[in-house]
């Protein structure tokens, strides 16, 4: 990517490019995030109530800040609808079927939301299978995630155990996953926006550099071309800082999400602007009004996400 290919970037208050003609509409900002809002609370008030139980599955038990963002996302909305915290909570490497057998007979099994329902991280992938597999006894609702897979081997695998459960439903973040959803794995899809945006507008720091670059290093990443700008600061934020909390608790684990979404925020405050390939680098961007850029990963999944729910936004621009 070149300085010519970033252009000006949208205008966001004391933080705008003074060069920028893109106008600054707050009601379009608010209306974005609102309409997200919206949509979650009518995705889970389908399946919950006040009183409701249920457990949640998938703790992100590593950095990526964009995971822990989505299960506080997910605990806000959930706390608002059934007014109860999580009967049960687990993470990939110690998800204990018997466990969850022995929590109330209501309790819905819900699966954190994200980006790895496919082959890409296959040990989320696996946890997602057993579940559907060991635990057929009540629902489960797998909350909006993007789909790819790589091998068609592993889809219809995954198709055929999800077919198999009497009482899944599959939401999804964008029209790509729903269309793989119904063509590949057979299974009724419905599109409702990433939980994140169940958080609500954040307090932004005073940026210190004009561009953050915001940029993965992962399995993930696409070949971007060429460098951002001189003076760009490029970061990813896979690597936790020191003084995470401890623990293995519903309550110890919610600490180690707003460890790292805090985290997460002052990084990308410290930018006058932003660019980024991470969805939640674009999401937490809107979420602090930072004016930013928005290159793709390498299957298209942050593309798919602005096209269906933020583009309206003026606080964004897609790369070309």
């Amino acid at each position: 990517m070149t300085t010519q290919s970033l252009g000006p970037l949208p205008v966001s208050g004391a933080s705008a490019h003074p060069h920028s003609t893109m106008p600054r509409s707050p009601d379009a900002i608010e209306d974005v995030i609102a309409t997200q809002q919206a949509a979650l609370r009518g995705l889970y008030n389908r399946h919950l109530r006040h009183g409701s139980r249920y457990a949640l599955i998938d703790f992100p038990d590593h950095a990526n800040v964009g995971d822990s963002a989505i299960w506080l996302g997910e605990l806000a909305m959930l706390r608002q609808v059934t007014g109860r915290d999580p009967e049960h909570v687990a993470t990939w490497h110690d998800f204990d079927a018997a466990a969850v057998a022995t929590v109330h007979p209501d309790t819905m099994v819900l699966l954190h939301g994200g980006g790895n329902l496919g082959d890409i991280w296959p040990h989320h992938q696996r946890l997602r299978e057993t579940i559907l597999t060991d635990i057929r006894d009540r629902p489960v609702v797998q909350l909006p995630q993007s789909i790819h897979f790589r091998d068609a081997g592993s889809a219809r695998r995954f198709a055929d155990i999800a077919a198999a459960h009497p009482d899944f439903t599959l939401y999804v973040r964008d029209r790509p996953s729903v269309a793989i959803a119904t063509e590949l794995l057979g299974c009724r899809a419905t599109i409702a926006p990433d939980s994140a945006f169940a958080l609500g507008r954040q307090i932004r720091e005073p940026a210190s550099v004009p561009l953050l670059g915001l940029m993965r290093t992962d399995a993930e990443r696409r070949a971007h071309a060429g460098p951002l700008p001189e003076g760009a600061e490029i970061v990813d934020w896979l690597q936790d800082d020191p003084g995470l909390p401890a623990g293995s608790t519903p309550s110890d684990r919610e600490r180690q999400a707003r460890h790292r979404v805090a985290r997460g925020l002052r990084l990308l405050s410290r930018g006058e602007q932003v660019v980024t390939d991470r969805l939640h680098g674009h999401i937490l961007a809107l979420l602090l009004d930072i004016p930013h850029r928005v290159l793709d990963n390498d299957y298209g999944k942050v593309g798919a996400y602005v096209a269906a729910w933020t583009a309206a936004s003026p606080l964004v621009q897609m790369a070309a």
